[in-house]
């Protein structure tokens, strides 16, 4: 077996896994606090690339990488308002219906406005080139977007570890009602997570769309597998959410050296051993579903 064609696959599948992270992380948010399983977040991943696609040629590339994802997640926090924040505490099918719903008309939005066919995206030319003519598949904006992915992660990590915010959060997902009790408004800190998980969502478009092109069902196409990775990380667990993610992604892509056609179904395998073994996932605790 060709080393390189294994190294070309295995990085294209951590790239992918990359996405998966971004995205799961931020469904793993909304779902841990606020109990809402959002089927929107695939289409508010491809609001952001589309956003930076249209404000790239009027403010830049760079600009738009972190302007398209903040309307991205000012949306977000409009919809929750509007939306969303009715259906707290009631049966999560209600909240899931919505967001059901909502895809579909995010889908339909962007088809309507950006049109049907997808449109390319392409990053500074610079960051095009690859490293070198053996890692051809290798590229400079490759290796940014993963510098990005893991920016992006850290500064979650530490926004929920060292602020108070993050604290209230965190503790918000173990126990609302004591949260509350103690004073602390938890519809703004709903909202407040609504958008730091849309805006990851809208990042997460935003990087897509300049190692692929743009289409209004590219949302749909990383939504399941995100969350998959929440699941075989483990529902409640952040940590494990990342983890999951970039499992299934190397999986795949070194699932398609051998068998290209079992590369999707391996995701789901892969989730079925985990449960069968580990019903809580790989870092999840036992009865937490928060």
């Amino acid at each position: 077996m060709d080393t390189q064609l294994i190294l070309f696959n295995g990085f294209n599948g951590l790239i992918v896994g990359a996405f998966y992270v971004l995205m799961a992380l931020g469904l793993s948010l909304i779902l841990n606090l606020s109990g809402v399983i959002n089927f929107a977040h695939g289409g508010f991943l491809a609001v952001g690339g589309y956003l930076a696609y249209t404000l790239t040629p009027y403010i830049g590339f760079w600009p738009s990488l972190l302007v398209a994802p903040t309307l991205t997640a000012i949306l977000g926090v409009v919809i929750e308002r509007t939306m969303v924040r009715r259906l707290y505490g009631r049966d999560p099918l209600y909240s899931l219906l919505l967001t059901f719903g909502l895809a579909f008309i995010f889908e339909d939005m962007t088809r309507a406005i950006w049109g049907a066919q997808g449109v390319p995206f392409a990053p500074p030319e610079y960051l095009s080139q690859p490293i070198s003519l053996d890692l051809f598949f290798v590229t400079y904006y490759r290796l940014f977007m993963m510098a990005v992915v893991f920016i992006a992660v850290l500064a979650l990590f530490m926004f929920l570890r060292y602020t108070r915010i993050g604290v209230r959060i965190r503790a918000g997902t173990l126990d609302l009602e004591t949260v509350s009790a103690l004073g602390v408004n938890v519809r703004a800190l709903r909202t407040l997570n609504f958008a730091v998980g849309i805006f990851l969502a809208g990042l997460a478009g935003v990087l897509a769309g300049g190692n692929l092109s743009l289409e209004p069902t590219m949302g749909a196409n990383v939504l399941m597998p995100s969350f998959v990775a929440i699941i075989v990380g483990g529902v409640g667990s952040l940590p494990g959410t990342l983890v999951g993610g970039l499992l299934i992604g190397v999986a795949a892509g070194l699932t398609s050296v051998w068998f290209p056609s079992a590369s999707e179904a391996v995701i789901y395998v892969i989730m079925a051993v985990v449960l069968l073994v580990r019903p809580r996932g790989l870092m999840g605790e036992e009865g937490v579903m928060t």
